[in-house]
């Protein structure tokens, strides 16, 4: 049994609020094409950690894998492996075990899915509405290595905790021995049905950490399962966004923070980049007319095409799709007038008009190759993350 297994013979009924939050089933990233190493701002609180040039190489392959891993496209999937690779073969911290930098609680943002995974893990890991860590304490007479779901702040979460010791310098062997669920509703803990001690060997197992950020700030695990894992001291800001409206806690405020933190790098000249675009959430409410939102851009994917041609593309089912198209022109430093007026329903290669007409402007507030943020239909807020792979000539 692995680490990042977390047991069996459990699935939990939690209700999640998806109001006012939209999903992507995937999004594709790109290589970053600077050279150098630099600082980048991983946390909305002042504080600045160091990646190098590998490190944010692994770190936007991750931007936008949904399912800590489960979600991924197989070229997501080389991307990751890819740049993890680079990081194994890199000058990292030689002996992590011995390290005071693998202390404490890592976030785990990407994990691979082998088919031995338990039940727990592929119910839990894999569900971006609940946080999922790891904490390592080596410094202590009680050395320990455990797994933290954190369901919410007002549900609580569950701990699944392992006897940790340390082999060599790079390999911890544990055991888990105890677990449990901590409910804010509850003054006591739950205990975890799973008798760890008659499980024997299966209750054991290995963890490698074959990389650690001489920052602290970045490590890969493998475990004696076969599994992958990336974790993060500090989540760098897209990241941070995103796992806000995974769980749509506090979005607005988190892209409030998002566009306060880019202020200074992003260009004040704004442009509605070319390419394909899905959106991910939304400020607006679901109202009841269907077409209303598919044609206003609520949902589905927005194409920017050249010479000014805008499209809003929604998959209905079994093949059939709304589509609506229109222009767009500039009308100011970062922003864009723009007419919706022929929309079609599409079956192949026929398709039926629609007569629908929507006029408004876009405000771009952030963007980059991956990401967007911007008002447009009735002030309503969104973000977009690009699907198509492209990126800015």
């Amino acid at each position: 049994m692995e680490i990042g297994n977390l047991g069996v013979g459990f699935r939990p009924q939690i209700a999640i609020n998806s109001t006012r939050k939209w999903r992507c089933k995937q999004f594709l990233g790109k290589k970053m094409q600077n050279k150098k190493s630099f600082l980048l701002v991983c946390s909305f609180a002042s504080k600045v950690c160091s990646f190098s040039e590998e490190e944010n190489g692994l770190i936007e392959a991750l931007i936008g894998i949904q399912g800590r891993g489960r979600a991924a496209s197989p070229q997501q999937l080389q991307e990751v492996e890819r740049a993890v690779k680079v990081l194994e073969g890199s000058e990292g911290v030689s002996e992590p075990t011995s390290s005071s930098l693998i202390e404490g609680r890592w976030q785990l943002m990407f994990t691979t899915r082998p088919g031995s995974a338990s039940p727990i893990q592929r119910t839990f890991v894999g569900v971006d509405s609940f946080s999922v860590f790891q904490e390592v304490f080596l410094r202590t007479n009680d050395q320990r290595v455990s797994n933290i779901v954190k369901f919410s702040e007002a549900i609580g979460e569950l701990k699944v905790e392992a006897l940790a010791t340390i082999k060599d310098g790079k390999r911890i062997l544990f055991q888990f021995d105890r677990a449990a669920f901590s409910f804010k509703f509850l003054p006591f803990k739950v205990p975890y049905p799973v008798p760890f001690r008659l499980l024997g060997d299966e209750a054991k197992g290995w963890l490698d950490t074959t990389y650690l950020s001489p920052s602290g700030n970045l490590r890969i695990s493998r475990g004696n399962k076969g599994t992958t894992f990336v974790l993060q001291r500090e989540t760098e800001p897209r990241q941070k966004l995103l796992s806000s409206i995974s769980t749509g806690t506090r979005v607005e405020k988190a892209i409030d923070e998002f566009i306060s933190l880019n202020q200074n790098v992003t260009n004040p000249e704004l442009e509605l980049l070319e390419g394909e675009w899905q959106m991910i959430w939304s400020s607006q409410v679901e109202t009841d007319s269907w077409l209303e939102n598919a044609g206003n851009g609520l949902m589905g994917n927005q194409i920017v095409k050249p010479n000014g041609q805008l499209k809003f593309l929604v998959g209905i089912l079994f093949g059939i799709r709304f589509s609506m198209t229109g222009k767009y022109e500039k009308s100011g430093s970062n922003t864009y007038d723009v007419i919706m007026d022929d929309g079609a329903i599409l079956a192949g290669m026929y398709g039926i008009p629609v007569e629908m007409e929507s006029t408004f402007t876009i405000e771009i507030l952030y963007t980059d190759d991956k990401i967007r943020i911007s008002r447009g239909y009735n002030k309503i807020l969104f973000v977009h993350v690009r699907v198509d792979g492209s990126k800015k000539s």
